[in-house]
């Protein structure tokens, strides 16, 4: 027999209360296909059907009735014993931890931390940098206290309101950029033509900035004739390359601000408009405190405080 996997309660306890396959598969963050295969794994493990397929909305067999109730003890049960764990560990009883997408946690992380320690006050702080998906992940797993992301209305994360909250942090605009000639003027410049594509330095598939990236590119008015030459996920891998002078890259602006002031980097859009780029929101996300779980003293304290900041632009 299968080892059952707590995963798998959560997803079948989303299941039970949104009596949809598809829209609990948003919720947890995984394909529709992969939401069922792990439905069908715990009704393995329970040698009994638990879902009722033949009605829409979803429906629960009798037994599934009886888990459903058993596994929200479960689970309840689960998060006490995890908050005691955490209070027997003085060490991190303090210590704010941080799930980061990479580009975020080299750009805007730094300077922010040092913005807060001036004007909340010092915290000790952890910082884990990962992928967006992983990145948000770590929340909906317990694994971070706050998770600080990029957010775009065409790009949004599907976090449950009532499980988690969200404040905005700011603003970040992502821009084409180039390595500039001797004269100052862009190596490359968009939009490029149809016989000669500009060299073009992009994020890997499935990269949020190329999602947004992608978005920039389709909403132009003029038509941008670009051949992809190299690519990865991360937005200072990207301003390597272009400082090399391989191509244009789209990057947040507070990643390039040293460079534009240097005049290493310079904008790619075509001079006469205002240029392809699009603003975005930096957010700040935790999960609802709830039951006898509280948030961390320092953390409670720091989200009290952000709740109450504006969010400048942060390039």
């Amino acid at each position: 027999m299968l080892p059952m996997e707590t995963k798998w309660l959560e997803d079948f306890v989303s299941l039970a209360e949104t009596r949809s396959f598809s829209r609990s598969a948003q919720l947890r963050h995984v394909t529709q296909p992969a939401f069922s295969r792990r439905i069908q794994a715990l009704e393995a493990w329970a040698g009994t059907d638990l879902v009722d397929r033949s009605s829409y909305p979803t429906r629960l067999t009798p037994a599934g009735k009886t888990l459903y109730d058993q596994a929200l003890e479960m689970l309840q049960a689960l998060q006490n014993t995890r908050a005691m764990l955490r209070g027997h560990t003085s060490a991190g009883k303090d210590m704010i931890e941080f799930a980061v997408p990479h580009t975020l946690a080299f750009t805007f992380f730094p300077a922010w931390v040092s913005s807060l320690h001036d004007k909340f006050g010092p915290f000790k702080s952890r910082l884990i940098a990962l992928n967006v998906h992983d990145a948000v992940m770590r929340l909906v797993e317990g694994g971070c206290d706050l998770l600080i992301a990029y957010h775009h209305s065409s790009q949004p994360f599907q976090l449950d309101a009532n499980r988690y909250e969200m404040v905005s942090l700011g603003q970040e605009v992502l821009s084409p950029y180039s390595k500039p000639d001797a004269d100052g003027e862009p190596l490359f410049r968009l939009p490029g033509r149809a016989g000669q594509p500009l060299p073009y330095l992009g994020y890997a598939p499935g990269a949020y900035l190329g999602r947004v990236t992608e978005l920039i590119l389709k909403e132009s008015h003029t038509p941008i004739h670009l051949e992809r030459v190299y690519e990865t996920d991360m937005a200072e891998g990207l301003k390597a390359m272009a400082l090399e002078g391989h191509g244009v890259a789209f990057l947040p602006h507070s990643a390039v601000k040293k460079e534009l002031r240097s005049k290493r980097l310079v904008s790619a859009a075509p001079a006469d408009t205002e240029g392809l780029q699009m603003i975005m929101d930096v957010r700040a996300y935790r999960e609802k405190p709830a039951g006898k779980e509280s948030a961390k003293g320092t953390a409670q304290a720091l989200w009290a405080y952000l709740q109450t900041q504006s969010g400048p632009c942060l390039g």
